[in-house]
């Protein structure tokens, strides 16, 4: 059982017969009474969003996982199919439960699974990754006072702000958790 106090960012965990990884966390102190713990989590089996609000004190049951590294294989479409590093077996994870995380997999890019009960439910990615930029708008001159910003798309589809000197060809690198240009390469 894990205490509700300890429900921080990318924990996971069962409620109602539901698999849960926690996206949001907030601590609310009133002045008299229990405090309450807020949350926005992820069902992992459906990828569906929920919020839920306990008191403090509260436990939830804690979820057995096992963690596997693995190789980025391929997406047919619905799923995305990755090769375990150890025993080469292959998984595949539904498109819908990656979410975001599914637009920065390259081929070949190595990443951590997540399996409950033998089922691959979630991914750990890099923090982060070397995109190619495919499409670049054309930066205007005089534009340089401030930091003026535009967006570019990447080989794997993805939209990201960078700044006006980054252009088509260019390769940069993308932090995974937040979707952010952190520099070219």
């Amino acid at each position: 059982m894990i205490d509700v106090n300890e429900l921080r960012k990318g924990v996971t965990f069962e409620y109602d017969g539901q698999l849960l990884k926690v996206i949001e966390y907030s601590h609310h102190k009133p002045g008299r009474g229990n405090a309450t713990i807020k949350i926005k989590a992820r069902n992992l089996r459906t990828g569906s969003n929920i919020e839920k609000t306990f008191q403090s004190g509260d436990r939830v049951p804690d979820a057995n996982l096992d963690y596997h590294n693995c190789a980025y294989l391929y997406s047919d479409g619905d799923f995305f199919h990755f090769m375990d590093n150890e025993t080469y077996d292959q998984p595949a994870i539904k498109g819908d439960i990656l979410g975001e995380s599914a637009g920065y997999l390259k081929e070949g890019m190595e990443c951590k699974l997540t399996f409950y009960q033998g089922e691959p439910i979630d991914i750990e990615l890099p923090t982060s990754v070397d995109l190619k930029v495919i499409t670049a708008e054309v930066a205007v001159r005089g534009d340089t006072a401030t930091g003026v910003t535009k967006k570019v798309k990447v080989e794997t589809g993805v939209s990201v702000q960078v700044p006006n000197f980054v252009k088509e060809g260019d390769t940069i690198r993308v932090d995974t958790r937040t979707g952010e240009y952190v520099t070219r390469v």
